[in-house]
């Protein structure tokens, strides 16, 4: 059974301790009461014509300002980093509050505007969210970070964000990956990244990763017949999870903000929960 902790306010309170807990334990937090405020300007961009030509999302990299997959230009696309960089700044003061054991390790990646509607994008089962998978990153190797994601819903027309979350927890999973995938690489992560089809060094763990991404994505069987819960996410509500070890699916809706953090494994409460340190395990050796 999934593990599920709602917290009142902003996240504050003694059920707060528990937090970090739920989450290394592949559950989710959710905060109903915390909304990201939109001023007037801002809710124009939720209009999916801001998207670039064959985007889903719109980026901003809080390190150096950029904001990438967006037709805005001038001081439109200005208000736009403006308005992510405030979301960055909500998100990780959230997680400060809710595991305040993480907050020196968290580092902040992108933020992603989602202002398009899940359930009609025509993707390829591999890249369909609307299947159950785990998060794994083919060009942006997290060589054995987890990856812990805050979300929150913006619709502005009363929409929830439908997901499926499974019932199998990582260890399970990690079943399902045969020997081959835990195998050690050869030249191919230095060659993906010295041409730059990686940013970064892909390790032992990000291919494992990957495959397990890939096959449960394309295993229509298990698509089937996996155990889920659906979980309706309302407008106003944010909430947290690490996707690295919690199955997913998006199922419905529009209009969503998201903040990607990466945190080493030595940072948990109890690391070996790790996606890392149970594919290890399962290995025998080391994996990044």
């Amino acid at each position: 059974m999934v593990e599920v902790l709602e917290l009142s306010g902003s996240g504050e309170g003694p059920d707060a301790a528990r937090a970090a807990g739920v989450l290394e334990r592949g559950g989710l937090v959710l905060l109903p009461e915390l909304p990201f405020a939109l001023s007037e300007a801002e809710r124009t961009f939720l209009d999916p014509a801001v998207l670039a030509p064959k985007t889903k999302n719109v980026s901003y990299d809080p390190g150096t300002g950029a904001v990438g997959g967006t037709s805005a230009q001038g001081k439109a696309r200005e208000g736009l980093g403006r308005m992510m960089a405030r979301y960055a700044a909500f998100a990780t003061a959230l997680l400060e509050r809710l595991a305040p054991g993480y907050a020196q390790a968290l580092q902040v990646r992108r933020t992603s505007l989602r202002p398009g509607a899940v359930d009609t994008r025509v993707l390829s089962p591999r890249k369909d969210d609307r299947r159950l998978h785990v998060d794994a990153f083919p060009a942006s190797p997290v060589q054995g970070r987890r990856i812990l994601r805050v979300f929150t819903n913006v619709n502005p027309h009363r929409q929830a964000r439908v997901w499926n979350i499974g019932e199998d927890d990582f260890e399970t999973l990690a079943e399902r990956l045969g020997p081959a995938a835990l195998k050690p690489r050869t030249l191919s992560p230095w060659l993906m990244e010295r041409l730059r089809i990686t940013r970064g060094r892909r390790t032992d763990y990000d291919a494992a990763m990957l495959a397990l991404h890939d096959g449960i994505k394309l295993d229509d069987a298990y698509q089937a017949q996996a155990p889920r819960r659906r979980m309706a996410f309302p407008p106003g509500m944010s909430w947290v999870v690490y996707t690295d070890g919690a199955l997913h699916a998006a199922l419905e809706g529009q209009h969503a903000l998201e903040q990607t953090f990466l945190m080493p494994v030595s940072a948990m409460e109890d690391e070996a929960r790790s996606p890392l340190r149970i594919l290890e395990r399962r290995a025998g050796r080391a994996l990044t």
